[in-house]
């Protein structure tokens, strides 16, 4: 029996692993939503707060650069930006859907403190990608 701490700061790890299964199972796409667009960005979120998480990161971005090429983290990056934090609000969105709908209960404009956040956190994932 494994009585070892489960390290959860180096899970980072076995996603980058994941990554290639879902790279050929579900396409490049896929790929990168699943790795930058929800591990990467919730660990950068930990790493704001643990220190162990912080020290990981620079590790975990070298592993996404061996995983996907430069043009490909660009372009991606680049259609998130425009699709997720720089896409106009439509003028005939209603800011109330969140009643009927509990996707928008986040929606950034309802909560503009954490909108602000998640574009500061994209901008900077954005930086530390294409840096190196």
């Amino acid at each position: 029996m494994n009585t070892e701490p489960i390290e959860f700061h180096k899970i980072w790890i076995e996603q980058c692993e994941a990554t290639e299964t879902i790279r050929e199972r579900f396409g490049l796409q896929n790929a990168l939503d699943y790795l930058i667009g929800e591990k990467l960005f919730h660990f950068v979120a930990a790493a704001e707060q643990h220190p162990e998480f912080a020290a990981e990161l620079p590790h975990f971005l070298n592993q996404i650069r061996r995983t996907f090429a430069a043009q490909q983290i660009h372009n991606y990056l680049d259609n998130l930006e425009r699709a997720k934090f720089m896409s106009p609000i439509e003028a005939d969105v209603d800011l109330d859907l969140e009643d009927e709908d509990p996707e928008f209960a986040d929606y950034p404009l309802d909560n503009p403190i954490l909108g602000a956040q998640e574009l500061l956190r994209f901008a900077r994932v954005k930086e530390m990608l294409q840096a190196g």
